[in-house]
């Protein structure tokens, strides 16, 4: 299916190994067929489940399509919407649905983020009204969520290059984000975010978790308010090992996977040491996962080779913020699919396996109109009812970066991406 095809650089002092798998040039035939129907349906989700007119998307639905209580709410997603954005230029580039209704959809949703949607400081709520826009009940002003808009709004501006329109909503949305308010006194880090009632949330991004992205489109905003470059080296790359893995991150498994659906870190690496290669790094941390997970089969009977996968997710007793290694408390045997698809652009080998597997295995159970489930557990039964955006749009842009690496080349083509890099001192690796 997938062969091992280049050698990772090696992380100095942390990373022991040399070989890991990236995509392949080529997919066998029943490959690209179950991608094409987890893509499609993953999209139909982001086309069905956003307003028209706001182009918010709703944070969560039922995995068939039909309306539920949290739904019928309205509740939306800032982090959502930023995949949705980069939703419509992959079904617009596969046909899915017509270039120009995907350059509405996109012109809706730039145009109320742009002009309407409330934010602090160029900063969006998380959770906000998909018709009103209005804040939902005490929800943060969230850095990581906010991330993922910019990152959708400028793969649009790529994407959809010959409309000047959307270029300038984009950059008015990006351009305005004050780097300077968000650090809060401090001279690199950036809080977590940002709440009226109480003020700038004192946790702060410190160490390794989905920050890559966030500190990379700091450092590289056009305006008079950014992250110093120096602010790339100020959190902690904290070590980890599981079972001769040694990686940096001692975190969840989709922080390994949504900042590197966006920009492109593969053959790139730091100038100062450790020299960390971050794409080899979100690979070994892949592959520590699935060997964490079987492990737990002494535990838990349902994980296996193929049947793996722990990542923040819906879970019989309500969401959670979980996996390992190492393990995070109430481990319960429950598998999120997203765990693999989100890293199908980084271990193919694995993850593809891992899905074909929960499909034939449970897809009578687990799979609908919008693809797989959100979580389920083969042990005691049970399955989620819902699907999130987020773990939906995760799944549908790693698939894309798979099949054809879209998602890269139109985020990167974004000058301020690649004078970030620069500016962080991430060099290019010569092969």
């Amino acid at each position: 299916m997938i062969q091992t095809i280049r050698r990772l650089s090696v992380l100095a002092g942390l990373c022991s190994f040399a070989w890991a798998a990236t995509p392949a040039a080529t997919l066998s035939r029943d490959d690209q067929a179950l991608l094409e129907e987890i893509s499609h349906r993953s999209f139909q989700f982001f086309w069905e489940q956003s307003d028209p007119h706001t182009g918010v998307t709703r944070d969560r639905t039922r995995l068939d399509g039909k309306p539920n209580d949290y739904a019928a709410r309205d509740v939306g997603s800032t982090g959502a919407t930023g995949f949705s954005l980069t939703a419509l230029c992959i079904g617009a580039e596969r046909g899915w649905i017509p270039r120009a209704q995907a350059r509405e959809r996109v012109l809706a949703t730039l145009r109320f983020y742009a002009d309407r949607a409330k934010d602090e400081h160029g900063w969006f709520y998380h959770f906000l009204n998909v018709v009103t826009g209005e804040r939902n009940g005490t929800s943060e002003v969230s850095v990581s969520d906010a991330t993922w808009l910019f990152a959708g709004a400028l793969t649009a501006k790529q994407y959809f290059h010959e409309d000047p329109e959307i270029a300038r909503l984009a950059m008015k949305i990006y351009q305005r984000v004050d780097y300077q308010w968000i650090r809060n006194g401090d001279p690199y880090l950036m809080s977590h975010g940002y709440r009226p009632e109480t003020g700038l949330l004192p946790a702060r991004y410190e160490k390794y978790c989905q920050l890559a992205l966030m500190y990379l489109m700091g450092i590289g905003v056009p305006s008079s308010k950014p992250l110093p470059p120096e602010s790339w080296y100020a959190w902690q790359r904290n070590p980890n090992s599981y079972a001769g893995y040694n990686y940096i991150g001692v975190s969840l498994l989709w922080t390994y996977q949504y900042p590197f659906a966006w920009a492109d870190f593969r053959d790139r690496r730091e100038a100062r040491p450790p020299h960390a290669d971050w794409w080899g790094n979100a690979i070994i941390a892949t592959r520590a996962h699935r060997q964490f997970c079987i492990d737990l089969q002494k535990q838990f009977s349902g994980y296996s080779a193929t049947i793996w996968g722990i990542t923040s997710s819906s879970s019989d007793h309500g969401y959670k913020a979980w996996g390992g290694p190492p393990a995070t408390k109430n481990i319960d045997g429950t598998v999120v699919p997203s765990a693999p698809a989100g890293s199908l652009m980084l271990t193919p080998d694995i993850a593809l396996p891992a899905l074909e597997a929960m499909k034939k295995q449970f897809g009578d159970k687990i799979w609908d109109r919008y693809g797989f489930t959100d979580a389920f557990n083969p042990n005691n039964g049970w399955v989620s009812p819902d699907v999130i955006g987020i773990d939906v749009g995760i799944t549908l842009l790693s698939a894309e970066n798979l099949r054809s690496g879209f998602v890269w080349k139109w985020f990167m083509k974004n000058p301020e991406i690649q004078r970030a890099m620069d500016l962080a001192g991430l060099e290019k690796v010569k092969q």
